[in-house]
């Protein structure tokens, strides 16, 4: 995958900081942790979207996005950004956009992130 298009997906620069500091392997272990948790978070934010329970789903999207910025998933981060703020205008014409873009990148974004971490280690 292009540079361009990984700036897109993940935090090269956090990333790059992350693998100085700790090593990639040390940084991969709490990826495949965070990929064990994931279907947790996701399944989470659909429920609450199907619910309509803005105050939860606001509230996961943010421990989500706290969560995904963690381990450089920039895309993921941004995304749960915009569905933790129920209080924005675009939010109510927004939120389930914003739940389906996670559910349809979330894994692929995680793939892209492990295969960038196991070409660092």
């Amino acid at each position: 995958m292009a540079t361009v298009e990984l700036e897109a997906i993940l935090d090269l620069n956090t990333l790059e900081q992350y693998c100085s500091a700790i090593g990639a392997g040390t940084l991969l272990k709490s990826v495949v942790l965070f990929e064990q948790l994931m279907p947790e978070y996701v399944g989470n934010l659909i429920k609450a979207n199907d619910a309509a329970d803005k105050e939860t789903l606001c509230s996961e999207a943010h421990k989500f996005k706290g969560a995904a910025g963690s381990v450089g998933l920039k895309r993921i981060q941004q995304i749960a950004q915009l569905l933790q703020h129920g209080e924005e205008p675009q939010w109510d014409a927004e939120h389930a956009t914003w739940v389906a873009q996670i559910v349809e990148h979330a894994s692929a974004d995680l793939q892209q992130l492990k295969l960038f971490l196991q070409a660092k280690a």
